[in-house]
């Protein structure tokens, strides 16, 4: 078997400082398929002796906010921020609805492998909640960023508490993203033409792309076709991707933003053609340092990309998105003398594509649900317990057991089937029962390869063009 067979499944945990509780989760991207959105689903561990302290709770909250201010400026109450979405579970003492809901395939997995004192918890997101973006500060400066960002909350509750304490609590940061649609957009075409100052005749200009939907990261190929009529001279072509960020909760400002540009010395004279395919790449790496510039929602100390166009669904209001982003080519004729430039613009869609296999987030058609899977779990126990309970034979006994024969004597005998270590159901397809199937990393100590210790910092509020 090759290598691939033993990657095992990722698991995202976090505790909390006292050690006492812990998350567990999946996956920390949820995907916007339009017509729906994955589940927010997860489990939280808590420690057994905790629970015998005392009359407690144990709450999970998911709530989508968008910060709007600078983090500095929070005082006397007064916050620059607006929560648009608000979600509150009880995972412990379990709910009826959570113990007698279905359970993912990584759900089950960690009931059976944490024990009893695992709690599942189950979130939907609203279809028209905004996905997560965040406005890239200035080189230098700290705390959160602006934009909308998503928060997952496990905490204890005491008796009479409506507030958690900071050492009983974990606190998650996960995304709300859009994948690329399966379908292409027709192909962007423009044309435009106009007459230059002084000259009866027009120049002719049409733009093309060879797609309208993109991944991060692809070269795009803009065909250019230039048709001068008149009596002025075309002495360059400038290429530029530009980003737009629509700005929809608080103000219905927008934000532009370059994130590629392409200049190229040509002459076209009088009454002559040109014809070339351009080719431009639009990336984060040769944008860091732009104030505003929109991103994929950041996790912390992980590198992300420019924000992936927004996909906006039929009925739902632009006001409820938080921050729509789009992209445009923009294709410019500089001419000679004082003629005014010729400029046209090309809409296309920038975004992630879709990954392969999510399987292990998702429910088997025999899926079972946390109150069934405890029960058996407790019951294996008791078995268990009953065989160590059993009488040990007295010394009469044992002497009057008859001497087994020589050839009757194995003290291990191989062709025995082993003990099951399961429950009375199969593993899943490619997943066995050992520990290092289940690959446990760390919240907040995952580094993608190329990520910047810059990065690290919160990002600041951003600054209109």
């Amino acid at each position: 078997m090759g290598d691939s067979s033993k990657s095992g499944t990722r698991v995202f945990k976090k505790s909390s400082p006292n050690g006492k509780i812990t998350a567990y989760l999946g996956k920390r991207d949820f995907v916007d398929h339009i017509h729906c959105i994955d589940p927010i689903d997860g489990i939280v561990l808590i420690d057994e002796e905790y629970l015998k302290c005392g009359a407690k709770k144990v709450m999970a909250t998911l709530t989508c906010a968008f910060r709007y201010g600078r983090e500095d400026l929070d005082v006397l109450g007064l916050t620059f921020r607006k929560e648009l979405h608000t979600d509150m579970q009880q995972v412990y003492p379990p709910t009826q609805e959570n113990e007698r809901r279905l359970c993912t395939r990584l759900q089950e997995r960690l009931l059976r492998k944490l024990g009893r004192n695992a709690y599942p918890f189950f979130f939907e997101l609203p279809l028209n909640s905004p996905c997560s973006v965040t406005l890239q500060p200035a080189p230098g400066d700290t705390g959160k960023p602006c934009g909308v960002d998503y928060e997952l909350k496990a905490c204890i509750l005491y008796e009479g508490e409506e507030q958690a304490n900071r050492k009983n609590s974990v606190r998650l940061a996960i995304r709300k993203v859009q994948y690329a649609p399966d379908r292409q957009a027709p192909q962007p075409c423009r044309e435009i033409s106009t007459k230059p100052v002084l000259s009866d005749k027009p120049i002719n200009l049409e733009a093309t792309l060879d797609k309208e939907l993109y991944y991060h990261g692809e070269t795009m190929n803009v065909n250019v076709q230039i048709t001068n009529n008149s009596s002025r001279s075309v002495k360059k072509i400038k290429i530029s991707v530009r980003q737009f960020a629509d700005i929809c909760i608080y103000s219905s400002a927008q934000y532009k933003c370059p994130v590629a540009n392409l200049e190229h010395e040509v002459c076209v004279p009088p009454s002559s053609t040109l014809c070339k395919v351009f080719q431009i790449t639009p990336n984060l790496s040769e944008n860091k340092d732009k104030r505003g510039l929109a991103l994929d929602g950041q996790l912390k100390h992980e590198d992300t990309n420019l924000a992936s166009t927004t996909l906006i669904k039929d009925g739902i209001s632009r006001e409820t998105l938080g921050i729509v982003v789009s992209y445009k080519v923009k294709v410019k004729l500089v001419l000679g003398g004082l003629a005014a430039d010729v400029t046209l613009f090309l809409p296309f869609s920038l975004m992630h594509s879709k990954p392969i296999n999510d399987a292990d987030n998702q429910r088997r058609q025999d899926a079972q649900d946390a109150l069934s899977i405890r029960q058996e779990i407790n019951s294996t126990s008791s078995r268990n317990n009953s065989y160590s309970k059993e009488p040990t034979p007295s010394a009469d006994q044992q002497v009057k057991k008859p001497a087994p024969d020589a050839e009757s004597v194995h003290l291990i005998n191989f062709d025995d089937p082993l003990p099951s270590t399961n429950t009375g159901f199969e593993p899943m397809p490619g997943q066995g029962w050992d520990d290092d199937e289940l690959q446990f990393m760390e919240f907040t100590r995952l580094r993608l390869n190329n990520a910047h210790p810059e990065q690290q910092n919160g990002l600041p509020p951003p600054t209109q063009n």
